[in-house]
């Protein structure tokens, strides 16, 4: 059987405030997986990407991607890693003054020499690909436009397209159409999933949209107070699971397995 492509064990995370964002998570995640993480604003969605993608550390427990411990990784290490981590970000996290094309080049500064990147200087062969890139989500018309010049939903796709651009094995993204409009929320979760179906690539999506979840997601985690209490297929997602799921009261597992 195959290794999976990512393995969290006994993660938590404490703030130095003593908030506890996350207590005890232990779950795998196979290659080409499409998994949707759903609960409550504060249930700790957003720390649990943060801590895959080393922009938060734990403080206790192991992630492990592609057989790698990366939460004990040096921090010379961290780049490389992150270059198949593409993370896509609520509110975009482009640069407005910068065109598409160089919003979605940043994607490429994993690879690229340090003075070459911090002075936008990218080779002839990653401008292509980023330009092939925004062809496929419909904004090469648009690859010369400044990023505040673009709509909501637009910018969310520059924001795929930068991830793209890493050449990721997997997505994380982040409440991605929290801020869209329902027209612009599907085109945004049709195209992160069409793409990852057609590369091959391993997907975690936070939503507060359970209709959403329920449309996209092969497979559906419950997060409520730090903790993992639902974890299975949409078919056992039932309406009595989503009240457990986004209710106040202390949290118990439901068993999906």
């Amino acid at each position: 059987m195959m290794e999976p492509i990512l393995k969290i064990e006994h993660v938590t995370k404490v703030y130095p405030d003593g908030t506890i964002a996350l207590s005890n998570i232990s779950f795998d995640v196979n290659l080409g997986e499409f998994v949707v993480v759903i609960g409550s604003s504060g249930a700790g969605k957003s720390t649990l990407l943060r801590c895959i993608n080393r922009l938060v550390e734990p403080s206790e427990g192991d992630i492990i991607f592609k057989g790698e411990k990366i939460n004990r990784s040096k921090s010379k290490q961290v780049k490389q890693i992150r270059r198949e981590i593409g993370m896509v970000f609520q509110n975009f996290n482009l640069i407005d003054r910068l065109s598409v094309l160089n919003n979605v080049l940043h994607g490429r500064l994993g690879y690229t020499n340090t003075i070459k990147g911090s002075l936008g200087i990218f080779s002839k062969k990653d401008i292509a690909e980023a330009e092939a890139i925004l062809e496929r989500v419909g904004l090469k018309q648009q690859k010369y436009k400044r990023a505040d010049e673009l709509s909501g939903g637009q910018m969310q796709r520059v924001g795929i397209s930068r991830a793209l651009a890493q050449k990721p094995r997997l997505i994380l993204a982040d409440e991605p159409i929290a801020s869209l409009d329902p027209a612009s929320s599907k085109n945004i979760m049709d195209h992160i999933f069409t793409i990852c179906q057609e590369d091959q690539l391993t997907a975690i999506v936070n939503l507060h949209q359970v209709d959403v979840a329920l449309k996209y997601a092969t497979r559906i985690i419950g997060m409520q107070h730090g903790q993992i209490i639902f974890d299975g297929p949409t078919s056992l997602l039932t309406d009595k699971v989503i009240d457990e799921i986004y209710d106040t009261k202390k949290p118990s597992l439901v068993n999906a397995q």
